[in-house]
């Protein structure tokens, strides 16, 4: 079981979680241009949070994530009625080809930095999207590794500059950055703030 199935039982219990996805769905709202003609993919969604929060204003949303104990809390609210247009997928990108749809919208939360080959999982997430499409990526900005803690094996947030250019080598126009609020965590007894970044870069 990894760390992530454990923790799905209760992850949408933190209601600064429900909370935090609603306010990134609303940036990427006022970001680019939601229709009912616009699929979107989740990538990493986790409970499905952030794609559910997005689907009344998009034609289909495709909730993918590696964890299946995630995966089974969102199928349940799937079954009980939580979006009519919204599908789970098991997918690991670092691991599995990319499905065969198309999206003109890729968004993920807080999922990036635990993803190790982002060489391998970001010309994927290019190659899922239309040509026009648009990638809209929230995580944490660099810092210095208190956030998960020792021994995570994750990315220590990212610098925005170092990921811009990751993006522009991974097939992405150049990416537009901006704050989009911050995460509050007491730290050897000490509260600490880790900014929260959403990037918007547009498939060439």
């Amino acid at each position: 079981m990894s760390d992530f199935d454990a923790k799905a039982a209760t992850w949408d219990d933190d209601p600064s979680k429900v909370s935090r996805a609603r306010l990134v769905a609303e940036a990427i709202r006022a970001a680019t241009p939601l229709t009912p003609a616009t699929r979107v993919l989740e990538y990493g969604c986790g409970t499905g949070l952030l794609g559910l929060a997005l689907a009344p204003w998009v034609g289909r949303v495709t909730l993918a994530d590696s964890s299946d104990g995630m995966l089974e809390v969102l199928g349940r609210k799937l079954s009980g009625g939580a979006a009519a247009n919204a599908r789970a997928l098991k997918l690991d990108l670092e691991h599995e080809p990319l499905p065969p749809e198309r999206y003109e919208l890729v968004c993920s939360l807080l999922t990036l930095h635990h993803v190790r080959d982002l060489d391998r999982v970001l010309p994927l997430l290019r190659e899922a999207l239309v040509p026009g499409g648009t990638l809209c990526v929230t995580d944490l900005d660099a810092e210095d590794g208190s956030f998960h803690g020792p021994g995570a094996g994750v990315h220590h947030g990212f610098d925005r500059a170092a990921l811009g250019a990751r993006l522009r080598a991974a097939g992405f126009g150049e990416p537009a950055f901006s704050t989009v609020g911050e995460i509050e965590r007491t730290i050897d007894g000490a509260p600490r703030r880790f900014g929260l970044f959403l990037a918007v870069a547009r498939a060439g």
